[in-house]
């Protein structure tokens, strides 16, 4: 009965999970500087003609009715009037006069409203595109059974001291060990509670060994990053007290602060004491330290790489010439720290005022323009509310017209300064094998010119389609040009098996007879990038492209390479180089949420010098950062805490902290 996810307990309205999905009134009117006619969006935003003139005839009687100019801006409107086309007339009818090439047709009729109409539309729709298509204009709000304590009422009755479940859950891990130290009990409920108090207290003892102390056991785990969702799993296998396990890491030092690594690798010992082994891919240095033995893998990236350079203590790689990762370790190669740093105009800045989300409290900050600026702070400390839900959300908003919902805060000003924001992250730059480099960053278009100006092409009557793997005529028509077929396998992931026909190169015969240099369209797409610009030597246009990949070392990835083979790390880059590649505005904005997740430092040190040269063509960017490698080449930082969790408050983030390491 105290489970949410039993329906003995819970709350019948939202069925457990605690929040319902709404209309949204912000997402359906995004700019309140429009007109209703074409302000509102998802009500008659349908491409039928039809629709939008039903939408219009709506307004026009209604404002017609209540003698109200519905060409005024809607921020002009009467809220009253406001209210009646967004909720509904209740029981005033309205004369509608409807025209189409049907005729004239009168009625007279409450008006439902737009938001009870759309969300009568998603409750009725049977189409799953038509639900998620209204489901952008929804936002997610507290149960208004159960204000999103999940539970049914007279479960939330029962209290321990002067706490309910939920009101427990919903502290910090930190303050419930407290709380729960001390309870005061009597005799007889000290010999009920005493092993399960025991228990619990040695559990939430192990998530604050791995530096989880600011999270609440009510937390959603889709809201946990990567790096907290494997040291919950950590604390976990500390807690089970198995011997003679081998536990396999996949860089667990991702989105932990300097601080926290300390806390990561001591549970990683404690695991090791206990008679375990374990293996961890890492490039974390302090990692490598605390390491008793290191395989290096290299010495380079893909072809360039695949044999083990060398094993032993940290001590002993430092001592290998031909080890990359011994070289920085050594200090024979390392990230310098910059000389002079950029100043910034005052007058070029953006200034977030109030900043409320989540547990930021009340913080106001400016961040500089036209320089390189980092956003640290320990892990939970509200860095990716404040860049990512505040700054990024209001930016995309009102320069690209953005559906996302900005978080709260009271103002954002200064936004005259940069005409586009852009946010490059780690997520897939597509989510087929049929995107790839070539495709992403547009030389591919490049390419198929070229061979549609060969002298074989143009005997054939062949034009730029024809060298396209997304349209018929030129692709293989047994895979539709993916070069594999997906099967698709019940409760396992879908396997992609090589296509018969074309054998993998995407392309039928008679478009593979077309050469450029001695290589069909399939060859060049089979080349490294390294091998393509050498290739395209001669062609100025293509190889400013290619070399911007090579640029940020992405050398040995090939043009056509599917881009769900592509790791985090090198779809970002792939999105640098694109970025790299596109003439400068000078008044662009880039974010980047800890973007050496998964790089090696020698990659690191790659970064930095990408994220300075598209600084040094006048644009802005704003880094999340933990890594203090990149940390140090910046030129101002704003700095979150001092803790994480409900412990958040504005330390140096109400000002620029000049960097001074």
């Amino acid at each position: 009965m105290f489970s949410f996810n039993n329906p003995q307990g819970a709350c019948p309205a939202c069925t457990g999970i605690g929040y319902l999905l709404k209309m949204d009134e912000d997402l359906i009117i995004p700019d309140k500087n429009k007109t209703l006619y074409d302000g509102v969006k998802a009500f008659g935003a349908s491409t039928m003609k039809k629709s939008e003139t039903m939408a219009k005839m709506y307004f026009e009687s209604i404002g017609k009715h209540y003698g109200v100019d519905i060409n005024k801006p809607i921020k002009k409107l009467p809220r009253e009037f406001l209210e009646k086309i967004l909720y509904g007339t209740g029981k005033d009818e309205i004369d509608f006069e409807y025209t189409s090439y049907a005729g004239t047709r009168k009625f007279k009729a409450p008006f439902e409203g737009v938001i009870p109409t759309l969300e009568r539309r998603h409750r009725e729709t049977k189409s799953n595109g038509m639900r998620q298509f209204y489901e952008m204009y929804m936002s997610e709000s507290d149960c208004y059974e159960c204000n999103g304590a999940r539970l049914k009422p007279e479960i939330l009755w029962v209290k321990i001291g002067d706490k309910n479940i939920n009101e427990l859950t919903n502290m910090s891990i930190k303050e419930m060990k407290e709380y729960l130290s001390n309870l005061k009990l009597t005799n007889q409920e000290i010999m009920i509670a005493k092993l399960i108090l025991t228990e619990i207290d040695s559990r939430l003892q192990f998530l604050i060994d791995v530096g989880l102390e600011y999270l609440t056991l009510s937390r959603n785990s889709g809201t946990l990053s990567g790096g907290e969702a494997q040291r919950i799993r950590l604390a976990t296998q500390i807690g089970s007290g198995l011997t003679g396990v081998l536990y396999i890491l996949d860089e667990p030092s991702i989105g932990l602060h300097q601080r926290d690594n300390d806390k990561l690798i001591a549970t990683l010992k404690k695991l090791r004491d206990l008679g375990n082994t374990l293996i961890v891919v890492e490039h974390d240095e302090d990692t490598m330290y605390a390491a008793d033995q290191i395989i290096d893998i290299g010495p380079g990236a893909g072809v360039h790489g695949g044999n083990v350079l060398a094993q032993g203590t940290a001590e002993q790689i430092k001592n290998i010439k031909q080890s990359i990762t011994g070289q920085y370790l050594s200090g024979a190669k390392k990230i310098e720290v910059p000389k002079t740093r950029r100043k910034h105009l005052k007058s070029k800045v953006i200034q977030i005022k109030g900043a409320t989300q989540n547990n930021l409290k009340n913080v106001s900050v400016d961040i500089p323009l036209g320089v390189f600026t980092c956003v640290t702070g320990v892990s939970g400390s509200g860095k990716s509310t404040l860049i990512n839900e505040i700054l990024y959300k209001t930016v995309a908003k009102q320069l690209n017209g953005s559906n996302l919902k900005p978080g709260k805060c009271k103002e954002v000003k200064g936004l005259q300064n940069i005409d586009k924001i852009i946010n490059i992250d780690q997520s897939p730059i597509g989510r087929t094998p049929r995107s790839n480099p070539a495709t992403y960053t547009g030389v591919f278009d490049l390419i198929r010119d070229i061979f549609a100006q060969t002298k074989e092409a143009k005997l054939r009557g062949y034009a730029k389609g024809r060298f396209s793997f997304n349209v018929a005529g030129g692709r293989c028509e047994s895979c539709n040009g993916d070069g594999m077929h997906k099967i698709e396998m019940q409760f396992l992931a879908d396997v992609y098996v090589p296509c018969e026909v074309c054998k993998g190169t995407r392309y039928n015969y008679e478009t593979l007879e077309v050469k450029y240099k001695g290589k069909s369209i399939a060859d060049v797409l089979d080349m490294t990038v390294e091998e393509s610009l050498e290739f395209f030597d001669k062609i100025p246009r293509i190889k400013s492209k290619i070399q911007t990949l090579y640029d940020v070392g992405l050398g040995y990835i090939k043009l056509g390479q599917p881009s769900t083979t592509l790791s985090g790390g090198e779809a970002q880059r792939v999105k640098l180089a694109t970025e790299l590649s596109k003439k400068a505005t000078g008044k662009t904005l880039y974010i980047l949420d800890e973007p050496t997740t998964g790089l090696h430092i020698a990659d690191v040190h790659r970064l930095v010098d990408i994220l300075q040269r598209l600084v040094d063509t006048g644009n802005s960017i704003v880094v999340i950062e933990h890594n203090l490698d990149l940390i140090k080449t910046s030129d101002y930082i704003i700095d979150l805490g001092p803790e994480g969790g409900n412990s958040r408050r504005p330390s140096s983030s109400s000002r620029f902290a000049r960097t001074n390491l």
